[in-house]
């Protein structure tokens, strides 16, 4: 985005990337369906931005969901609004969007460099940067570059975190990457494990209360992994689970497992003689508890609470489950933490690095998956891209052959 708001305006453009080829993070996004945004009232779209909405609103408001959805049209590629609200390519698919969108920065002028990995600057000079290349060491001059390096999440696909210790040492604050929108464990047994992992569990509510007493509420879907859970429904959580295992040392949420029943139709049905079923058709039969909902009840209970269809039944609606741990940073779908919004300016240059923006996740933000993310990403570029338009334009002798680096 930021080379291509920098191309249209006809400044030269080179784009730098350690991997073979562009996008590989953006294709991953893309597998199973390309959720690019999301249609939802604009302030419960900010809201999604959390602690950091006040910083991720500016942005916003100058390239919207349905700013995204114009753009994407411009490059041939029609969009529709799914039965949960989600925006996607009419296709589905990232690839096609990719393909188109290089087209055109290549039409307009845009040098890719290919296998380039970042190694700093040279002599502390901000126009002067370090490659690590398949031939060698390149050094190249750039009156402005963006940094776009991404968090720490998926580091085969190129976001390696790599960048931190380079921005550190020039006294750059850098808040620790944590991973974001993750599984948690949970420390199943062995049977459970081997017999429910992979099972998703749906419909189920979930409540997580902190330790502060603020209280969440979700109904959705979520999976049994081999260590514990994951899925949207916890992705969803997943920062505030994860503050609070850092804090306390673990997260306890409740499971409903009969989100559509209520305790005392529950237990009117436990209630009632099962002769000679077994208690698993017991509760497959009176109220369709069976498989891997089944499995969390003997995993997480004692065996008296099955006797009694009070506790048994309290238990379906607020199933206690201990998280201990979030998945490690390398699995998570992105991640937290970043460059501090502190350290730059409104239109994401690095204050103390004159000529230098930083767009993308490599900020200190965070979402839920739904196209949150996509789209902060999207506007991040954008706003950078003005950023360095404006501030080539702002020294002396402009001219259209201004030159700018952006790094991936």
């Amino acid at each position: 985005m930021a080379a291509e708001v920098l191309s249209q305006a006809g400044i030269q453009v080179d784009l730098y990337d350690a991997m073979p080829s562009v996008g590989r993070k953006f294709l991953m996004a893309g597998k199973g369906g390309m959720n690019i945004s999301h249609s939802e009232p604009f302030n419960k779209f900010l809201s999604r931005y959390g602690a950091r909405r006040a910083n991720i609103e500016p942005l916003l408001s100058h390239f919207m969901p349905e700013d995204l959805r114009v753009w994407a049209q411009g490059l041939g590629i029609n969009t529709f609004i799914g039965s949960s609200g989600r925006i996607f390519p009419s296709d589905m698919k990232a690839a096609p969007l990719l393909r188109a969108w290089l087209h055109r920065l290549r039409e307009n002028g845009v040098h890719f460099h290919m296998r380039h990995k970042w190694q700093g600057w040279i002599d502390n000079k901000n126009s002067m940067l370090r490659f690590e290349t398949p031939t060698g060491e390149r050094q190249i001059k750039a009156e402005a570059t963006v940094l776009a390096l991404g968090g720490g999440s998926w580091p085969t696909l190129g976001s390696t975190g790599a960048w931190v210790s380079l921005l550190t040492q020039r006294g750059i604050p850098v808040e620790l990457l944590k991973p974001s929108n993750c599984g948690f464990d949970a420390g199943w047994s062995e049977y459970f494990r081997d017999r429910f992992a992979g099972q998703p569990v749906k419909p189920v509510r979930v409540t997580f209360i902190n330790s502060e007493g603020v209280k969440f509420l979700r109904q959705g879907e979520l999976v049994v992994t081999e260590t514990g859970i994951e899925g949207s429904l916890i992705y969803a959580l997943s920062a505030p689970l994860r503050e609070e295992i850092t804090t306390t040392g673990f997260a306890h949420i409740n499971l409903d497992l009969a989100p559509d029943k209520d305790l005392t139709f529950l237990v009117d049905r436990i209630s009632q003689a099962r002769g000679k079923n077994s208690m698993a058709n017991h509760l497959r039969k009176r109220i369709g508890i069976n498989n891997v909902k089944a499995g969390l009840l003997r995993e997480l209970l004692s065996a008296p609470v099955f006797g009694n269809p009070v506790q048994l039944c309290t238990n379906i609606k607020a199933l206690p489950l201990k998280l201990i741990a979030t998945r490690p940073l390398e699995e998570a779908i992105s991640s937290a933490g970043g460059v501090a919004f502190e350290a730059l300016d409104e239109q994401l240059m690095i204050r103390a690095m004159p000529g230098v923006f930083c767009a993308g996740e490599m900020l200190d933000w965070e979402a839920p998956t739904g196209g949150y993310l996509l789209t902060a990403c999207f506007a991040s570029g954008r706003t950078a891209g003005l950023g360095v338009l404006n501030w080539l334009q702002s020294k002396p002798a402009i001219n259209s052959g201004r030159t700018a680096s952006q790094l991936n």
